[in-house]
């Protein structure tokens, strides 16, 4: 049963849809399932040995840390993403984690090693895996760009619109978003400091763009953000 049920979460992701029934059936023996709390830490890019991770339930965060100890919110991954070693290389100059988000977060691994072999043995699979990888190296692309070009308050409506797009539960008009980040997280996502975050955050509320609690954010008007 639990091999089933491996199957056919694997069965149900889109990048192993090209694989053939005894591919997944490869795929589910040296795939490895692991739960995680609320705070834990996942990984560490310095593990000796490199894996690629499926996010199958919740939310983590990948934080990079700089040679001062600063650490920034470099990418927050939801369900279905991947996650690790996603160049298929270690690189030694980066020095990042992901910690989990909300409770119950669930994901699964493969060997580095492993996912490599099934990709040399499955040019479709490589193909997709491909194409993957460099949309989200795109998007990361993009996020330092804004950081770079655009001043706080435009930094956090865009990253706000983008959550909600992505994972906001649409009412006509509004939107309301599970909020499992703190304003800490936030302000490190949009690369300033968490006063700052704070009085932008208040700004909303005042012009009643957003209603704001620990739990939850409701934008009242998604065209006005």
């Amino acid at each position: 049963m639990y091999d089933e049920l491996k199957y056919w979460y694997l069965r149900d992701y889109k990048l192993f849809r090209t694989l053939s029934f005894s591919q997944i059936k490869q795929l589910c023996i040296i795939v490895g399932f692991k739960k995680a709390n609320k705070g834990e830490i996942i990984y560490f890019s310095s593990s000796d040995v490199p894996r690629i991770f499926l996010l199958k339930k919740g939310n983590i965060k990948i934080v990079e840390v700089d040679e001062e100890g600063n650490e920034t919110i470099k990418d927050i991954i939801q369900k279905g993403d991947l996650f690790g070693e996603l160049s298929l290389e270690q690189d030694k100059e980066v020095n990042e984690y992901a910690k989990a988000l909300t409770d119950e977060v669930s994901i699964c691994s493969f060997l580095l090693s492993d996912f490599e072999d099934l990709m040399l043995r499955n040019p479709n699979l490589a193909l997709t895996y491909t194409k993957f990888v460099g949309l989200k190296m795109k998007r990361i692309k993009n996020n330092y760009s804004n950081l770079i070009s655009k001043d706080a308050k435009t930094r956090l409506h865009t990253f706000i619109k983008d959550w909600a797009q992505r994972e906001g539960k649409f009412e006509g008009t509004k939107v309301f978003i599970e909020n499992y980040l703190t304003q800490s997280d936030m302000a490190q996502i949009i690369g300033t400091s968490r006063q700052t975050a704070t009085l932008l955050l208040n700004e909303m509320e005042e012009k009643n763009l957003i209603y704001y609690t620990r739990k939850e954010i409701i934008i009242d008007d998604i065209s006005k953000i």
